[in-house]
């Protein structure tokens, strides 16, 4: 289980999202509020962004965000008007390391995965390999079941080109679903492909991770649009995602949410 959160809005410093909220993502990582199955996202972190090329870059580290020296040079100087972050609890089995640090990334989306599947590398992971395009499957550098989900979603839009990222990410899920076969599956994700942020909150055969969203905290940026494992402030402006439903932030829309 991890902690997540992005934004989406007017330029701003790394530090004012991931740093400055009373309950930023570093707090998250040593006191979270609604965390299940462990106390403490010390297993890593990771942050990404699109830099002037508009491909993505990431910064991850297999440290706990406490205990980096980068952090606070990096957050006063690095700016964007999209983030995207992670602090990481392993799941059982998948060991830490920088490969296996969110968020991951392509040369066009972002990905970030709170949550697990059930059994993973003995029921599902084979049957993903069986359909995953050999070219995508090839650039898995971890072992975790979220690097796997986001080259599912990655297979389908490629053999797709039609095909919307938000309906990408259902029929993931719904793959997922019948490959787990009863076991439970935790489905929290955060994508970009630059433009938009993506969300979902979603499980079955079990409760769904937290998720809330806010586009009128105005103590990021006048247009701020973030969603986050757990309320990145203490403004009262924050509202749970629904259950099984994906949210999209989009810069010139209002949030739109659509039902699993």
């Amino acid at each position: 289980m991890c902690r997540l959160a992005a934004y989406l809005g007017t330029e701003i410093a790394l530090e004012r999202f991931l740093l400055k909220p009373e309950h930023s993502l570093v707090v998250q990582s040593w006191a979270p509020k609604e965390l299940r199955y462990a106390k403490l996202n010390a297993d890593g972190f990771g942050f990404a962004w699109y830099g002037p090329d508009d491909r993505p870059a990431t910064y991850v580290s297999a440290m706990p965000i406490w205990s980096d020296v980068n952090l606070e040079p990096l957050g006063r100087t690095l700016t964007s008007d999209l983030w995207v972050a992670s602090v990481r609890s392993a799941t059982s089995g998948f060991a830490s390391g920088p490969a296996n640090t969110q968020p991951f990334c392509d040369d066009d989306f972002i990905f970030a995965h709170n949550g697990y599947i059930g059994h993973f590398a003995e029921r599902v992971r084979q049957a993903m390999c069986e359909l995953i395009n050999p070219a995508v499957l090839a650039t898995i550098k971890g072992n975790t079941d979220s690097e796997y989900i986001f080259a599912l979603i990655r297979h389908l839009l490629i053999e797709d080109e039609e095909l919307a990222l938000e309906s990408a990410i259902g029929e993931a899920f719904s793959l997922l679903e019948d490959w787990a076969d009863g076991e439970e599956a935790l489905l929290n994700i955060v994508m970009s492909d630059g433009e938009r942020i993506y969300a979902s909150r979603h499980a079955f055969n079990h409760d769904s991770p937290s998720l809330y969203y806010t586009t009128d905290d105005e103590s990021f940026a006048d247009d701020a649009q973030l969603v986050a494992s757990e309320a990145l402030t203490e403004t009262g402006l924050w509202q749970p995602v629904p259950d099984h439903h994906i949210l999209i932030l989009d810069p010139e829309e209002p949030p739109e949410l659509l039902a699993l």
